[in-house]
Formats: structure tokens, sequence, C-alpha cells
């Protein structure tokens, strides 16, 4: 099917009036992104309202406890970006059980949360650039607005990611009884029993090959761990009485829910005494599973104190923002549902919709391609 127009124009003539068609688009373009311009900034106010209402001074709160088990028992109230309140009762494994009271008076900020509230504040204050440039101008020009919107994408996205959160990791497949290496309950490896061949002749060359190989099957298969655990932990001081070192309290979003991580920690160097290596020899103990054993992480503190050992031997200390090798003994994660957060993700998916189906648009009539 093909389209002629008659009477007929000679090649340079149709050029011209091609180009005064495009030209006609795009002014009624973006004439009519005033409203899609509208409707993405009264969105982004109403995201804004839901993290952090204006005259809200009770919060939500929010229960932190772990399902089918008494592990972790308690609550939360969060204004804003902040943790106000807070009570936790634990009973891990592997330290003592204690009670965790947060201290009104020193809030938690939830990094995430935190930036999350700039990056709206930051696309709103985009939105009210593009109407003051319509206003002094009349009608936008269509380069600015396209760089504009394209900004205004890359925040929104970042503010979806930040909802979502980084991806469950999953737990590492059990090695094989003849290459599981015996450990403490504490999680610290202890050396490797060798491969034996038939004639009870030891091969640890095999046995070092295959653990290698089932190495790098595992890390390819797992998804890239987050450690920002290791220098984002909640200070001591926002407990009362104050947190001990022993463990490590760790609050980000994900997929729209405050999830906590509660990780016992204990020097890499501290020595496992006979008592426990007998335990273990003979099944009285069994190790905690979990993703993180079996690894060694540089964990920073924020304060001048040690951790303590389990059998009271000396410890290095901390100093300062200097990090130290530590094991993770047991993990616990504890997620908790926010339904203004959930509201938030939804409405942040259809505004990103919304704008890619207004970016796509302009970019057809511009006759370029939309860069994401």
């Amino acid at each position: 099917m093909s389209v002629e127009i008659w009477p007929p124009i000679s090649p340079d003539e149709l050029k011209i009036q091609e180009d005064a068609t495009q030209a006609r688009e795009l002014t009624w373009l973006l004439t009519t992104l005033h409203t899609t311009l509208a409707q993405l900034k009264q969105g982004l106010e109403d995201c804004s309202a839901l993290l952090s209402p204006a005259n809200d001074t009770s919060g939500s709160t929010l229960a932190l406890t772990t399902p089918r088990n008494e592990t972790v028992k308690g609550h939360t109230t969060r204004i804003g970006t902040r943790l106000v309140r807070g009570l936790i009762h634990l009973k891990l494994r592997t330290v003592p059980a204690q009670t965790l009271v947060l201290d009104p008076a020193l809030p938690v900020r939830v990094a995430a949360l935190v930036r999350l509230d700039a990056l709206l504040a930051a696309s709103v204050g985009l939105c009210v650039g593009i109407e003051e440039h319509a206003t002094e101008r009349g009608t936008p020009e269509a380069a600015y607005l396209a760089t504009q919107l394209r900004l205004l994408a890359l925040h929104i996205a970042e503010a979806v990611a930040l909802v979502r959160g980084p991806p469950h990791a999953a737990p590492p497949p059990s090695p094989s009884p003849s290459l599981r290496r015996p450990q403490s309950n504490a999680g610290r490896p202890t050396t490797p029993r060798p491969s034996t061949s038939a004639s009870g002749t030891t091969n640890p060359s095999s046995n070092s090959r295959l653990s290698a190989e089932q190495q790098k099957q595992q890390q390819q298969q797992q998804p890239p761990s987050d450690i920002s655990w290791t220098t984002s932990s909640i200070s001591l001081s926002h407990f009362t009485p104050p947190l001990s070192r022993n463990l490590s309290i760790y609050i980000t979003i994900q997929d729209a829910s405050l999830v906590l991580y509660l990780r016992a920690l204990e020097p890499a160097d501290a020595p496992v005494n006979f008592g426990t290596k007998l335990a273990l020899a003979i099944g009285t103990t069994r190790r905690l599973e979990h993703d993180e054993a079996d690894r060694v992480f540089t964990y920073r503190c924020d304060e001048s104190t040690s951790i303590e050992g389990i059998e009271s031997h000396p410890q290095p200390q901390l100093e300062g923002r200097k990090g130290v090798e530590v094991y993770v003994r047991e993990k616990v994660c504890v997620e908790s549902a926010d339904p203004s957060l959930l509201s938030l993700s939804a409405k942040l998916t259809a505004l990103g919709n919304t704008l890619g189906l207004a970016r796509r648009n302009l970019a057809a009539v511009m006759g370029e391609e939309v860069e994401d």
C-alpha cells in the first residue's frame, strides 16, 4: 500500500511539507505534555507524602517477629526516614538472651529511606523546573524537555530499585560428606580431611581440585552478596543499654518491607577450645548453617570497642573506623511489610510507565532513540 499526493509535488516541496507537519506534531505534543507533567508532579508529591507525612507524629508501627518461633520478638515505629522507637527481645543460640530498647533521643536513620526521600525531592524539583521553563518560553524546547525527562526517569528508576532492594541471597548447596569441613558452632573452618585412594593413601591434590571446582560452581550460582552491613550497621549508642559489639544490627528495605538483619559475630583469629572440637567430633554440637558461614568479613565499628571472645580470650581492639576480620556465627533475618512503602512502590512503578510512554512519544516525533 502506498500513499500518493495529488496533485503531485516535487521532492523538495514534499520535504518542506513533511518538516512542517513534524513541527506541528512536535508543538502539539509539547503542549499536551503539560498535563502529563502535572500528573507526574502530583504523583511524586503523593509518594513523598506516603514516605514522610507532613503532620504525622504517630508514625507506622511495624512488627519485628520471626515466624513460628520466638528467636526475635518485638516492634519498631517508623516516622519518615527514621526509626524513633523500638523494642526487641532476642533469644539467639550463640549469644545470651537480651532485650534491645531503641533510645528515642537517638533515632535510627535508614540509609535507603534517606536516599529515597532525596530522590523524590529531586524529582519534584525537576517537574517544577520544567513548568517554570515552559511558563517563561510559552512552549518548552524539545531538546531541553527530552534531557530533563531522561534525568527524571533515572531518578524514578533508582527510587524503584531502592524500594525493591537487593535480591534475596539463596543459601549455597551443601557439600558432599567427604568434602564437608567440620566446624565449630561459631562457624570457623578447621582443616579439611584429605581424600584417600583405594590403597589407603591420601590424595590431597584431587581433593583440592574438586573442592575448588565446587566453590567455583557455588560462586557462579549465588547472586552477589550484600556486604553493606559491614560498614553500615546501627551504632552502639542508639540502644539502651548500649549494644554489645558481638552483635551486628543492620536495617534495610527489600520488596517494600523493612528488613532487620541480626548477626552474631566473633573474631576470625579466636581459638577453638578442646571441648568444642570434641563435641563436634562426637556429634553433640551442630554448626549453624547460613549463607554467610565460612566467610571472613572486615567489620568496621564506629566506636573504639572490642569484640568479646566466646572463651574470654584477648581480642583485637577496634580504633575508629579500623576494620577487624570476623566470622558470622549466627544470622537471623526478619521482614516486616510496610503498607506505606507498598503503596509507594506501586505508585512509583505506575509513574515510571507513564514517563516512559511520554519519552517514547517525544523521541518518535523528534526522530531519535530513547536512551535508558
